[in-house]
C-alpha cells in the first residue's frame, strides 16, 4: 500500500520558498488582521523560514504548507491564529507546527475548540507547553503535543518524559535550529520555537501521511524515532 507524504502546516511568519534550506512550499496562505486571506505567504521576518528549515532537515519528504499569521512583527490576534489552525485542518494536513504561544489563559476555550476541530479533521498540533514554568497556549491544552526546551538534549534527538505524579507527557528537544555555514550556533536563531520545530520534524519523518495522528501515536513514534544520534531516549519520569 502506498502512503502519501506527511503534510505539515507551519503557522508563523510565512516561508521563503527560495531559501536553500526549505525549497518550494506545497501551498499556503496569508491571513490578515481582518480575517481575509491571500496567497502572499512569503516570509519577511525570517522566523517562519528558519522553523520550516528545521522541520525540512529532519523530514525532507514532508510537504510543507505556509500559514502566515505574522507580517511585520511576531504577534497576531487569537482570531487570526484560530483561522490559521482552521485553514490548515481544512487543507488536510497531518501536523500543525506552532512555534508560538500565549500565556493569556482567557484564550483557552477558543484555542481548545480549535484543537478539537483540527483533531476531527485529522490534524495534530505541536506547540510549546511550558517555558520557565509558565504554561502557554495552545501547547498546554489537551490534545496537543507539548514541547519543552532542553539545551542538554542533542540537537537531533528528542526526549520523552512524564511529569512526576503521572501527569502530562512532554517532549523535550534542543533549541538550536539548522546550522548556517559561517554562523556560530549561539548567534543563529534559537530557542523554544526551534525545540517545537525539531519535534515536528521527527514526527513528520516517523508518521504516515493521512494516519490521523493523536498525541498517543505521536509519543509512540517519538519513542521509536532515530533522530540522527540514535533512538530517542527512553521515557523517564521527572524527579
Amino acid at each position: 500500500m502506498t502512503h502519501r507524504s506527511v503534510r505539515v502546516a507551519v503557522i508563523d511568519s510565512g516561508v521563503n520558498p527560495a531559501h536553500p534550506h526549505v525549497g518550494p512550499a506545497a501551498g499556503g496562505t496569508s491571513i490578515a488582521t481582518d480575517g481575509s486571506t491571500n496567497t502572499d505567504y512569503v516570509d519577511r521576518l525570517g522566523h517562519g523560514t528558519a522553523v520550516a528549515a528545521a522541520i525540512h532537515e529532519r523530514a525532507p519528504s514532508a510537504e510543507l504548507f505556509a500559514v502566515k499569521v505574522f507580517d511585520r512583527q511576531l504577534s497576531a490576534s487569537i482570531e487570526v491564529l484560530v483561522a490559521g489552525i482552521e485553514w490548515a485542518a481544512a487543507h488536510h494536513v497531518d501536523l500543525i507546527n506552532l512555534s508560538l504561544g500565549t500565556a493569556n489563559q482567557t484564550h483557552a476555550a477558543a484555542l481548545q475548540s480549535a484543537v478539537v476541530r483540527a483533531a476531527e479533521a485529522g490534524a495534530l498540533l505541536v506547540a510549546a507547553g511550558t517555558d520557565d514554568g509558565v504554561a502557554y497556549l495552545p501547547g498546554s491544552l489537551n490534545g496537543v503535543v507539548q514541547v519543552e526546551l532542553d539545551w542538554a538534549c542533542p540537537r537531533l534527538a528528542v526526549e520523552v518524559a512524564s511529569r512526576s505524579g503521572g501527569g502530562d507527557v512532554v517532549c523535550r528537544a534542543s533549541g538550536f535550529t539548522r546550522p548556517v555555514p559561517g554562523v556560530p550556533p549561539e548567534r543563529n536563531l534559537k530557542g523554544t520555537s526551534f525545540a517545537v520545530a525539531n519535534v515536528t520534524g521527527v514526527l513528520a519523518r516517523e508518521l504516515v501521511g493521512g494516519s490521523r495522528p493523536t498525541v498517543a501515536s505521536a509519543i509512540a513514534a517519538l519513542q521509536r524515532a532515530h533522530a540522527g544520534v540514535g533512538s530517542a531516549r527512553s521515557p523517564k519520569r521527572d524527579a
